[in-house]
Parts: C-alpha cells; structure tokens; sequence
C-alpha cells in the first residue's frame, strides 16, 4: 500500500522500515507545519505520529479528504469523541491506539479481568509508567487506557489521578528517564504481599508491527476503530 506519514519523528522513522519490509511504499511525508501539502491522491493511508497540540486537525483534515487514517499520537484524547462523530458524519475510516503493541493490548485485557478478580480482596491498585525523556504527555496514553480498563471492572476506584493518593483513586506515577521505549506496572499491594503485572518493550519495533498490521486490516472498512478490533479480543 502507499502509505503517507504525517509527522517523521522515531516512532514514524520505525513504521517507515517495516513498512519497507513488508513491501509497502511511504508514498509521501508531510512535516510539521505542512498539512496543506497533504492530497488524497498522495496515498492509500495515512499515519499519523505527531504531537497533542496538532493531531486533532491532522486528522480531521485526512477524513475531510476521505483518507483513512492511523493515528497513536497521545494527549490529545479530549476531542477524540469529537473525531469519532467526524469520522461518522464523513463516512470515513479512523484507527486510534494509544499502543500499537500487540503485547500491550493484552497487557489491558489481562489487568481489566484481574481487577475484577481483585475485588474487595484487601489490594490497593496503582500504577506506574516509565518513558524516554522526550515524551511530552504524562500519563502515558497507554498508562491512562490501563486505569480506565480496571475502573470498568472494579466498583472500589471511580476515577485515577497522575501522582496523587486520594479515597477511590487508582494514583499513577510518570517517569521519565533516558531513552526507555515504554515500560507499564501494575501492582496490586495488600499489609502482607504485592502482585505486579509488568509490560516491558524493547524498542519501538512491537509498535511498528502493530501499526503496519493495522495499515493491512483497515482496507474497506468504516467508521472509528482501534487495537480491540483489530485483534478480536
């Protein structure tokens, strides 16, 4: 497929070599501050990997043109529902991850089943999230999809906070350090003991995967969508 990419930061770089690998074309790269270079006739596909300040117009714009897009940028995910609506109303076709990683998605499933295995068993939930140091958003979007996962299992938190401990709170802590790709913890801590589930990737290849596999599903198909879709769980 042509696949356009808007935004060639690392994670862009990385879809970019699978997508080769997998013998797709990068048809086109639009930078930051050039979306009125962007023509549908430029690709099949677009992906999109930029910031929070810019993603809700790029990809408004993709559907206005009737480009499906794939989009894993983070932060911004206020207006997503608005974007969902667009998508609709413009019969177009939206793929949203906040992780692209096959192994994180599971990672969700898994924590959503044990919370709710959990319940008022005695454990308080937190959760901690570590990325490179260049990540702007905190908490990560995958930190954030983790605590809304068990808040929809569990009757014992109503909400999360990013470094607070408070009554029905799951409290999630944000680090950043160095060059680390994504690494997500959850625990489960009692008086006497603590279960963690840990998420660790190795580098940005697992996402690249995820998002190529994404680029290779979505043909013909409509409306918003996103990681569950894709891998039917």
């Amino acid at each position: 497929m042509k696949i356009i990419l808007i935004g060639y930061g690392k994670m862009a770089k990385a879809v970019e070599v699978e997508a080769i690998k997998r013998n797709h074309t990068i048809s086109e790269i639009i930078f930051h501050g050039d979306l009125n270079k962007l023509k549908k006739e430029s690709g099949e596909v677009v992906v999109e990997f930029t910031n929070p300040n810019s993603a809700f117009e790029n990809i408004r714009e993709c559907l206005n043109l009737g480009l499906p897009v794939i989009s894993g940028t983070t932060g911004w995910l206020d207006k997503k529902s608005e974007i969902d609506a667009h998508c609709l109303k413009m019969d177009g076709t939206f793929f949203y991850a906040s992780n692209f990683s096959i192994g994180v998605n599971l990672f969700l499933k898994i924590n959503k089943a044990v919370a709710g295995i959990m319940e008022r068993k005695g454990y308080q939930i937190s959760i901690e999230e570590i990325h490179h140091i260049h990540k702007k958003d905190a908490p990560s979007g995958t930190a954030i999809s983790i605590a809304n996962n068990i808040l929809q299992n569990t009757t014992e938190y109503k909400e999360w906070a990013l470094n607070q401990n408070k009554p029905y709170t799951i409290p999630i802590e944000a680090i950043r350090e160095g060059e680390v790709p994504g690494t997500h913890k959850v625990s489960y801590s009692s008086d006497v003991d603590k279960i963690a589930l840990t998420h660790e990737a190795y580098g940005r290849e697992g996402f690249a995967k995820g998002v190529i596999s994404a680029v290779e599903w979505i043909s013909g198909k409509k409306g918003p969508m996103g990681m569950d879709d894709l891998l039917n769980i």
